[in-house]
């Protein structure tokens, strides 16, 4: 029994360290390895290398049918499988990909009006009320906004550089003028903290890939540090290293969950409701299908064209017969 319990043990530190190798997120590394971890429990401490279609397959349906998961869900665990045995155990399994996964339901994304987007952001004060209206203003999704860099944020040039967006694709999105005087306002807080962590002997931030071994100096520099710093400092799983890490998503989920409700709103407000009523409302004022699909970073143009769907009120725009009578 103490071998069987071993083998997955050692297993997942190899799917840890081929996830670290291909520079995945820390949050993707957790999910890949909780499947992994989840599938091998589900068929009784088994190997991997001992299981196939049937094995897989009856996880999966497991996931769907027992536990009643999300397609996205589902979606990922079969994401974590791929990887699983095509990067750690080097077992192709063309199946695998082809394997018909939950269908996920199309719906359309909730998008606030101008006028309730004004009063929610009007609700939100301090550093939560700076990242919602900096997500709303520039279309960034919430860890995007999150892993800002203080060198990605070009105040001469009215831009922010997105680095290592969805897809690990760079981008370049508008800094809104009206956000320029209370950023500079909160990075001048932001240096005074940093200048504090230094003082104390720390000061280092989370450096992607090999980037610390390269320059080990740059943890510590001013500009890689976040624009929105956690208030505490804490260790890096990673290293263990005591670091600076950037805000939780939960807080500013949290805030919007909060100041819709003072707001009245019906609507769900959530970070990414602040994405999809950037890009809507950038078509409201006439902007270009290829433009927004850009600031968006789209791979393709028909998941920008989602958002025309959501401008053409009642059925397509087209009036109603039934007004004409009255």
């Amino acid at each position: 029994m103490a071998s069987d319990i071993a083998k997955p043990l050692r297993l997942l530190d190899q799917v840890r360290d081929r996830i670290r190798v291909k520079h995945y997120s820390l949050r993707t590394e957790e999910a890949y390895l909780s499947w992994i971890r989840q599938f091998i429990h589900f068929h009784g401490k088994q190997h991997p290398v001992e299981m196939g279609k049937p094995e897989v397959e009856a996880f999966l349906t497991y996931l769907a049918v027992e536990r009643h998961v999300a397609a996205s869900t589902q979606s990922q665990a079969k994401s974590a499988l791929l990887f699983l045995y095509r990067e750690v155990l080097q077992i192709d399994l063309p199946w695998l990909i082809d394997l018909v996964a939950a269908k996920q339901p199309q719906r359309l994304p909730v998008v606030l009006t101008t006028q309730e987007v004004q009063s929610l952001l009007g609700r939100l004060q301090g550093t939560w009320g700076l990242l919602a209206r900096l997500l709303y203003g520039t279309g960034m999704r919430v860890m995007e906004g999150l892993r800002l860099r203080v060198q990605d944020m070009d105040f001469s040039r009215s831009e922010i550089v997105v680095r290592e967006g969805k897809g690990f694709k760079d981008r370049v999105t508008m800094l809104p003028t009206s956000l320029v005087e209370p950023l500079q306002a909160h990075l001048a807080k932001v240096h005074q903290l940093h200048k504090d962590d230094l003082e104390a002997g720390y000061g280092e931030v989370y450096l992607p890939f090999a980037l610390t071994r390269k320059y080990p100096q740059a943890a510590r520099e001013w500009g890689w540090q976040y624009v929105f710093p956690s208030v505490r400092r804490s260790a890096d799983p990673r290293d263990g290293v005591i670091k600076r890490h950037h805000l939780d998503e939960k807080g500013l989920q949290r805030a919007l969950k909060s100041a819709a409700r003072a707001a009245g709103l019906v609507k769900r407000a959530s970070p990414h409701t602040l994405r999809h009523s950037f890009a809507t409302h950038l078509l409201e004022s006439g902007y270009d299908i290829r433009t927004v699909q850009e600031l968006l970073r789209h791979a393709d143009v028909r998941t920008t064209m989602i958002y025309t769907h959501v401008l053409n009120r009642g059925g397509r725009g087209v009036a109603s017969p039934l007004d004409r009578l009255h």
